[in-house]
Parts: C-alpha cells; sequence; structure tokens
C-alpha cells in the first residue's frame, strides 16, 4: 500500500498525542500542528513524523502550512482537526469576547484548515475531513451550561453539511466525530469527582477515525459519530 499522509492538528493535546502515535505506527505520513517548539519535542522523532509549529486561527498560517505540505508531499490523503477549546457559561455569563474567543478556537482554526485542503481533495478526487463536535451543540440542555462552547461547535455540524452538499456525488467527505468527555489527564484532574471508566479513551477515538481515513468507509455520507460510550 502507497504511503498516506494525515494532517493531525492540535497535534500536543491529550487527544492528539494518542491520535499521532497511532496514525504513525500504522505507516501513515504524520503532519502534526502544534504551537511551540516544548509541544514539538514533546512528539518525539519519527521518519514518519512531520511536526510544524503553526498558530491555526490566523487565517494566513493555515493557509501556508497546507501550500508548503502540498508542495512537499503532493497529497494530502485525510485531516482530523482536533484544535479547539472549552469554556462554561450560561447565557447571562457569556459575553461578546467569550463568543468571539470559541468561534476562534472550535471554528475558524477548522475552517482555515479545512478550506484550501478542501479544495485539494475535490481536485484530486478523494479525501476525508474529520471535525470534532461536541454533545452540548447537539443536546440544549447541556448545552446551555456552555453556551459558547457550544455556539462554536454547533457550526461545524453546518460547515461539514455545507461541504458535503458541495461535494455531492465525490469520494469527498466531511466526518463530525461527538465524544462524550475524553479521558485525558486534563479532563480528570478538572472533574475528581466523576467516574473515568464512563469516558471515551483517545485510543477508541483513534480506531475510529483510522476507520473513517480508510477504504472501508467510502460508502458513507454526511456523517456524525456519536461516541459518548457510558457517559
Amino acid at each position: 500500500m502507497a504511503e498516506r499522509t494525515i494532517l493531525i492538528t492540535g497535534a500536543a493535546g491529550g487527544l492528539g498525542r494518542t491520535v499521532v502515535g497511532f496514525f504513525l505506527d500504522k505507516g501513515f505520513r504524520v503532519i502534526a500542528t502544534v504551537l511551540n517548539e516544548t509541544e514539538k519535542q514533546a512528539l518525539g522523532t519519527s521518519p514518519l513524523l512531520d511536526a510544524q509549529i503553526v498558530d491555526l486561527s490566523e487565517e494566513e498560517e493555515a493557509a501556508t502550512l497546507i501550500e508548503e505540505s502540498l508542495r512537499t508531499y503532493k497529497a494530502i490523503d485525510a485531516a482530523l482537526m482536533l484544535v479547539g477549546g472549552f469554556a462554561m457559561g450560561g447565557v447571562a455569563d457569556t459575553r461578546g469576547a467569550d463568543l468571539r474567543k470559541m468561534i476562534a478556537l472550535n471554528l475558524e482554526t477548522a475552517f482555515f484548515t479545512a478550506r484550501p485542503l478542501y479544495a485539494h481533495m475535490l481536485a484530486r478526487g478523494k479525501g476525508r475531513l474529520v471535525f470534532i463536535g461536541a454533545r452540548p451543540a447537539l443536546v440544549p440542555a447541556q448545552g446551555k451550561h456552555a453556551v459558547a462552547y457550544a455556539l462554536s461547535k454547533s457550526l461545524l455540524f453546518q460547515l461539514a453539511d455545507i461541504l458535503n452538499a458541495d461535494a455531492k456525488g465525490k469520494d469527498v467527505v466531511a466526518h463530525v466525530v461527538v465524544p462524550s468527555t475524553i479521558d485525558t489527564p486534563a479532563n480528570r484532574k478538572s472533574m475528581p469527582d466523576a467516574d473515568p471508566t464512563t469516558w471515551v479513551t483517545p485510543g477508541q477515538l483513534a480506531e475510529i477515525f483510522y476507520f473513517i481515513c480508510s477504504d472501508q468507509s467510502s460508502a458513507l455520507r454526511e456523517p456524525i459519530w456519536k461516541v459518548y460510550n457510558k457517559a
């Protein structure tokens, strides 16, 4: 099988590090984005790993990353857009600055990455774009406690729908994976009284991402993956 190339953003996060390692083990060329040199060093080294320091909330930086990666590797088969952020706050507590911050982290980083990649995949005739949704964006009873977060994540579902409508009839598909709580060190620390055995592990999500990026997913269109485990 020819070497496949995948872009993984947010590679230094609790989910990202596991996913990067998983795809490297599967023989993928991994272009991994991080925010600084410390995060880059934490990923380690591999002949298949290309770690890039980039702020994906800056449109020009995202475009340059995609342009240079395509110049180097000629093709990008899939992208996992794992960059994001979370904030609590109901309607009364949510100000414009809170909303703008969540939109920048959760929507803009994904859109600025997906836009040039989508054009490349359309021209190539094949590709997979994977966005990370959130249950509060689907369940108002949960979203009311994290309004800015829920609103920003809800736009990813709309973005995926638009891309899939535009790519109808082509082998280019946008997926939205919706985890419940992910079992990361940060989440365990912030929720010490919760039961992490009900959560979703990074390894479980990596397996789902791998299926999405495989030819076995070719029949799927407009997919939303609700990965809740027992939470």
